[in-house]
């Protein structure tokens, strides 16, 4: 059996659950300690320790379980055989199975049953066989649960100690100062055994916000998390997580006490599982979204959430000026600590994190243009009681689509240039599944489920999208076919180790410039994007050291005179190891 070095881990119980609770965390810090010693007697996991936190060959994919579906197959099954079918096991190391457990609605994230795979995508062998090719990140939906859940069933009831895991809310509580991710109200009135209740839900009806204030809600979602780390995760992504502790009179997002849990998490697995890591959802500002690392004790990974949106704007006015801005501020991260960076998701694009870079000119031909791009917005209540833009429910293929020019040649230079600048910067890439496919708008899902989010999670038939990546004349099959010439280059390269130091450069306008060089300093890399309809010349005589320069993609030529003509929409990776 191993053994965790029993001092260190109850000190650290004990200081973080007192902070919490106070008089309360004795029975809990021994609850805990008892939790582990039971997860530390089982079977190790054979590659736990082994292997470095992240290097060049870290892809993440984004996917549904359901992604894919064949009539009378489980659907983790159908999902497994697409993605070895299409040697996508060979640029893709790590999949993110978004929630795919038993649900009720916010397709899966409205949680019935933390510990059951939903019986309409397979069983927890399935999830398994999946693993033995991947890295695995599941969902820690720990916010909210179902209002079909035994949980809220047994609190309708009256049942302890379900009667202390929910939040009543006063009718005459003034909720003014609370940070609201959406329209509808805060509070919703449900029949209990004990008569109306008013409850928090911060996403939806059917959403109840678990009560973190007790600190049986605390336990029970530990259980879940060893139990998550038990059938093989290497990512555990916290959800929403910075709405997890309310105090009426604040603005109960990012409070002391949710930081407080991430670092008791993060304590946790550093002890029991120190190579999983903590993945926390925070679709914020860029200056509150970092505050999730803490000081290197919070979460290994965090979205970088302003670069979907950033990106957009950028190709649409095609121009590179705040996105190189941006960049050049981003911080370093602490030690063991990187970003993961997308472009689109199962959620919309967020423009929350655009605050602050553009005026409001700008951010307004933004959000048009995503309208008549066939998009939808989504709004949130503010400060001041209005409804404000708060996402983009667009495709990003659609969002990057320009009305004026049908080509899809030309649109998917576009969209495959986006998709390089987002693999080029510094942290792991993460690829949603639509994105890696070419999916557009699904306005059919859209009008059937009356939900704007359902426009970017299309559902296919195996055979429906096979086809689509087989006919060579189609946008899906360029699309797929670059993004995976994309993949296999990129894994090779170590100056894009996820922590491998970036420069930018200013070399041309409308031109975006991102040098990488790797760890111990032996390659340079620098990725050149044009976001212009128009050919731009480009001086590569700034960047000092890079003379002669090798084209990593195989149709392009090499850089000998200093100087490259990027062609519309160009992406390039340019490098001084020839041999690359």
């Amino acid at each position: 059996m191993r053994e965790y070095q029993r001092s260190p881990i109850e000190r650290s119980l004990s200081v973080r659950l007192e902070r919490l609770y106070g008089d309360r965390a004795g029975d809990y810090v021994a609850r805990i300690r008892s939790l582990l010693d039971r997860f530390l007697a089982m079977p190790p996991r054979h590659d736990m320790g082994l292997r470095p936190l992240w290097s060049e060959r870290d892809v993440m994919l984004i996917t549904y379980g359901d992604q894919v579906q064949s009539q009378g197959t489980p659907s983790l099954a159908v999902l497994h055989q697409f993605l070895l079918e299409n040697r996508l096991d060979q640029y893709l190391n790590t999949i993110h199975l978004l929630p795919f457990f038993p649900y009720s609605s916010g397709d899966n994230f409205s949680v019935i049953d933390y510990w059951s795979v939903d019986p309409n995508l397979g069983t927890w062998n399935d999830v398994k066989r999946l693993g033995q090719k991947f890295s695995l990140a599941f969902d820690l939906v720990l916010n909210h649960v179902s209002r079909k859940s035994a949980w809220f069933q047994a609190y309708l009831s009256g049942e302890a100690p379900y009667d202390r895991f929910f939040i009543e809310i006063d009718p005459e509580a003034d909720l003014s100062t609370i940070t609201r991710p959406r329209s509808h109200p805060l509070r919703t009135v449900y029949k209990t055994r004990h008569g109306r209740r008013g409850l928090w839900t911060t996403f939806s009806e059917d959403q109840l916000d678990l009560n973190f204030s007790e600190p049986e809600v605390l336990f029970r979602m530990i259980e879940v998390l060893l139990e998550y780390i038990r059938h093989g995760a290497r990512i555990i992504r916290l959800d929403a997580i910075a709405y997890l502790w309310k105090e009426i009179g604040t603005d109960c997002i990012h409070l002391e006490q949710t930081h407080e849990i991430v670092k008791l998490m993060r304590d946790i697995l550093d002890e029991v599982a120190p190579d999983v890591l903590l993945l926390t959802e925070t679709n914020v500002p860029h200056h509150e979204n970092i505050l999730y690392f803490g000081d290197g004790d919070e979460a290994r990974l965090v979205y970088q959430f302003t670069l979907p949106p950033l990106l957009v704007d950028s190709f649409l006015n095609e121009d590179a000026t705040i996105l190189t801005e941006w960049i050049e501020g981003i911080e370093t991260t602490p030690s063991g600590t990187t970003f993961l960076n997308f472009t689109a998701s199962h959620d919309g694009i967020g423009i929350r994190p655009l605050e602050g870079l553009m005026d409001h000119r700008r951010f307004e031909r933004l959000v048009k243009a995503i309208r008549r791009r066939g998009g939808s917005v989504s709004t949130r209540m503010n400060e001041s009681g209005s409804h404000v833009p708060y996402e983009l429910n667009i495709s990003y293929l659609d969002a990057l689509r320009d009305p004026r020019d049908p080509d899809i040649a030309q649109l998917a230079l576009r969209f495959l240039a986006s998709q390089g600048i987002m693999l080029a910067l510094r942290g792991i890439p993460a690829v949603y599944f639509h994105s890696l496919v070419g999916t557009e708008n699904d306005i059919a899902g859209f009008v059937r489920d009356g939900h704007p989010r359902s426009i970017n999670r299309r559902k296919f038939q195996l055979d429906e999208l096979e086809a689509r990546l087989n006919d060579t004349e189609s946008l899906a099959y360029r699309i797929f076919h670059g993004y995976r010439q994309l993949l296999a280059i990129r894994i090779g390269q170590p100056a894009f180790h996820p922590e491998a130091p970036q420069q930018v450069h200013r070399l041309a306008d409308g031109v975006l410039a991102i040098q990488r060089t790797s760890l111990d300093g032996s390659q340079h890399i620098l990725s050149l994007a044009n976001l212009r309809r128009e050919p731009v010349d480009v001086d590569l005589h700034p960047v000092a050291h890079l003379d002669a320069l090798h084209n990593l993609f195989p149709d392009q030529e090499d850089v000998t005179a200093g100087r490259i003509l990027l062609f519309p929409y160009q992406l390039a990776w340019l490098t001084n190891r020839p041999g690359s």
